[in-house]
């Protein structure tokens, strides 16, 4: 079977159930990616417009080649319209779920602050169990923080959400109840530690 007709199975793991003293729950998992490295020398009219540099080309399907090796393909993806965004998010689709054009594109990520994310987020469906939502910083640097508080490591460098990086949050809650502190576990991982 070609890659365009790969399959593309939902992460099993989401379905599975956690129990702890305080409550049972189906996991969900939220993928935050950062949009990858931008063109400021493109000539582009506006931000807007910004597209990705070579590196953010590189990254991108690295990134989704990764993601789909672990499992991580999600029910629902919701991207700002940007265009850094969109062709991060093509390239990322391109290894981790070809084909796949069920995409949300919410003009409301782009430049969104922290309660604009909340509010797109607590409006998903329920019946989802991952969500990959795609954007930009300050807005999922601050997102991220909100929700995994003192789980998200600190860098070395001081940068909590390079480009292209993707934080996996795993929650306990429904979509409509996320606050601070929802996060149980959060991984994030970089481009950079990539293999080759």
């Amino acid at each position: 079977m070609g890659d365009a007709q790969r399959d593309c199975p939902i992460n099993d793991k989401v379905f599975e159930l956690y129990t702890d003293t305080r409550s049972m729950a189906i996991k969900r998992t939220l993928l935050i990616l950062r949009h990858a490295k931008s063109d400021w020398s493109a000539g582009a009219s506006d931000d807007f417009k910004r597209p990705l540099s070579k590196r953010g080309r590189k990254d991108s399907p690295r990134m989704g080649k990764w993601m789909h090796s672990r499992g991580l393909v999600p029910e629902i993806i919701i991207s700002s319209p940007a265009k850094r965004a969109r062709q991060t998010l093509e390239l990322v689709c391109s290894e981790l779920c070809p084909g796949r054009d069920n995409i949300i594109r919410d003009e409301r990520i782009y430049m969104a602050d922290l309660q604009a994310l909340l509010e797109v987020l607590r409006e998903s469906p329920d019946r989802a169990r991952s969500i990959l939502l795609v954007g930009h910083n300050p807005g999922l640097e601050d997102l991220l923080l909100h929700l995994a508080g003192n789980l998200v490591p600190e860098p070395a460098d001081g940068k909590t959400l390079p480009t292209a990086t993707l934080a996996e949050i795993e929650l306990d809650c429904h979509w409509h109840e996320l606050q601070a502190d929802s996060a149980r576990q959060v991984k994030i991982t970089r481009p950079r530690n990539l293999p080759e």
